[in-house]
């Protein structure tokens, strides 16, 4: 088929793509959970505990709690246990597959 001009929709995600990114996004779009992924990719050693995040939040363990299972579930953080303590990280290749869904022109290269 003959364009009259570039395509306007090269490099878009699919349904499939869309549908596996939309719980993603959404799990993001808490502002307290936007928070935490940041503070946890900020951590010094890209790691921290659920219990260092509740002073800069100000919000209460269970409430922390609550959000970090989201992001879990969304696949954004995981957790590994240290003793008593389970300290949370991002899960940089789920964030790379944000940027690249939200990226159409790295999707079409």
């Amino acid at each position: 088929m003959d364009y009259c001009c570039t395509p306007l929709f090269e490099g878009v995600i699919d349904d499939d793509q869309a549908s596996d990114m939309a719980p993603v996004l959404s799990a993001l779009a808490d502002p307290v959970r936007l928070r935490i992924v940041s503070m946890l990719a900020a951590a010094p050693d890209g790691s921290a505990c659920g219990c260092d995040l509740e002073q800069p939040l100000g919000l209460s363990q269970p409430t922390i709690s609550h959000h970090l299972k989201v992001l879990r579930e969304a696949g954004l953080v995981e957790g590994e246990r240290r003793g008593r303590w389970i300290h949370y990280s991002v899960v940089g290749d789920r964030l790379a597959e944000v940027r690249d869904a939200l990226s159409p022109v790295a999707a079409s290269v």
